[in-house]
């Protein structure tokens, strides 16, 4: 499927480099683009006792619409340089709160793009509106990693394992795929297999019948895991983007045993588009 439709959510601060991604994408797609600014109203703590003073918290809700504002303004600018189509709009929820108001715009667009949380300026609930979007909106979402990068595609990464999510990325990420110089598909090794033949080469048979140019690597897994397998892959092979599916789980397992996606999310160094 053709990319049309492209929604950031556009950083409260910082360089804007999810909002960079997506208009530099936009443009090489033809996409309109459309930049959602959130802003976090106040929540009131349950142990106070008294109703908290009304003039106060409409105070806290005009700041948080200022930087909406704000950071909205700059993603108008940074479209209109680079001759992209596009708009503005502002989702308001309470921090902490449902993000119910942020999937009603990400539910419409072929995809979502948007930033890794920034541990030297970070925002509410930027790791929670990741995985909330992409396990609950239906779309596919490009993570952009906070240390920035131009998008380049020399060399995308399919991350394999045969699951129906990861197939789910490949068929989101064929656009950038196919503007890619060299698709690289990366299989970690576990022992199991999903078909009979090579390790690969049912999905290498596919992409080249799109008229890309694929090279398969099985690469052993190491003990520490899948997420640290796939990192070390691309810093080894100069990797430029990362097309993988997301997986969740409950969080009693995340918290007893790690998940591959939050340690990709948490630890990438290059744009990873995920679907789930």
């Amino acid at each position: 499927m053709a990319i049309k439709d492209i929604l950031t959510l556009v950083d409260l601060a910082g360089k804007q480099h999810a909002a960079q991604a997506a208009l530099d994408l936009a443009t090489r797609t033809g996409a309109h683009a459309t930049g959602l600014t959130v802003a976090f109203e106040p929540v009131v703590p349950g142990f106070i006792a008294g109703p908290m003073p009304a003039d106060y918290i409409e105070i806290a809700r005009n700041q948080a619409l200022k930087a909406a504002r704000s950071a909205g303004e700059t993603f108008t600018e940074m479209a209109r340089k680079a001759g992209v189509a596009a708009e503005l709009r502002t989702a308001e929820i309470i921090t902490g709160g449902s993000a119910e108001a942020v999937l009603a715009h990400c539910r419409l667009t072929d995809l979502v793009v948007i930033g890794q949380d920034n541990p030297d300026a970070p925002e509410p609930m930027r790791e929670l509106l990741i995985e909330t979007v992409l396990f609950e909106a239906g779309v596919p979402v490009l993570v952009v990693p906070y240390i920035g990068g131009s998008l380049k595609m020399n060399n995308v990464m399919v991350a394999w394992d045969g699951s129906p999510t990861a197939s789910r990325a490949v068929h989101a990420a064929m656009p950038m795929l196919q503007m890619a110089k060299k698709v690289t598909v990366m299989i970690v090794e576990t022992g199991r297999r999903s078909t009979s033949g090579e390790p690969g080469a049912d999905i290498a048979t596919y992409l080249a019948r799109h008229g890309l140019s694929v090279t398969v690597d099985v690469v052993p897994r190491p003990g520490s895991g899948v997420a640290d397998a796939i990192l070390n892959y691309v810093s080894d092979h100069d990797v430029d983007m990362i097309a993988m599916g997301g997986y969740g789980h409950s969080r009693m397992r995340e918290f007893l045993f790690g998940g591959a996606t939050r340690e990709i999310l948490a630890s990438m160094t290059v744009p990873v588009l995920m679907a789930h």
